[in-house]
């Protein structure tokens, strides 16, 4: 039997399955593709991982704020704006030459919507929820990550009760520059712990 379609087949079966639901949905009319294009937008470029870059930034600059984020975060970010699903307490930890933190959720998914946006496919997939544990070192070379060998890798475990967001080091040769640029440098990876702050072109 020949067929005359395509089918999804580079999807994981949950993204296959969520397609199959979209598509019965629009057939039906009970959902608009156009108003779920706008909302996914938003979670991957307002709500998204911009907010919790603008986060960082602050704390780059801000000393007070930086203090107030490592001692109460969920405060600090509700004081910009960016609270809501998945983000209501929250912990930040800060890189340094000593340490590097990586943000893993071992039961599910649990993630900072309000300040990271949609969680990235990998960050839900079974081998890098198994292996940022065992192997944290060699996960972060996969993403193309090496760190000194004196550099302490620390993972924390998101649940449902408190989420992380890593602060990562400030690049040099930044000095002077506004937040929003700052901003500009802070990936949603940096901000899980798989990649660094990009340096300045």
């Amino acid at each position: 039997m020949s067929h005359d379609h395509d089918h999804d087949n580079e999807l994981d079966p949950f993204a296959a399955r969520v397609r199959a639901l979209e598509t019965i949905l629009t057939e039906k009319g009970l959902i608009d593709p156009a108003a779920i294009d706008v909302i996914v937008d938003t979670y991957e470029t307002k709500i998204g991982p911009r907010n919790g870059a603008r986060v960082v930034a602050k704390a780059w600059v801000d000393a007070d704020f930086a203090a107030w984020l490592k001692r109460d975060a969920t405060a600090a970010i509700e004081s910009l704006g960016y609270t809501g699903r998945q983000g209501e307490h929250m912990q930040a930890v800060f890189n340094s030459q000593e340490t590097h933190n990586l943000v893993v959720c071992t039961l599910c998914s649990c993630y900072p919507w309000s300040v990271l946006g949609l969680p990235p496919v990998w960050y839900k997939a079974p081998p890098y929820r198994s292996r940022a544990v065992i192997d944290p070192r060699g996960v972060l070379e996969e993403f193309g990550l090496t760190l000194p060998t004196t550099t302490k890798i620390r993972v924390w475990d998101s649940t449902a009760e408190l989420r992380y967001l890593v602060v990562p080091m400030r690049p040099d040769g930044t000095e002077g520059w506004s937040e929003e640029r700052l901003a500009d440098l802070v990936s949603r990876d940096a901000m899980i712990g798989t990649a660094l702050a990009k340096e300045p072109a």
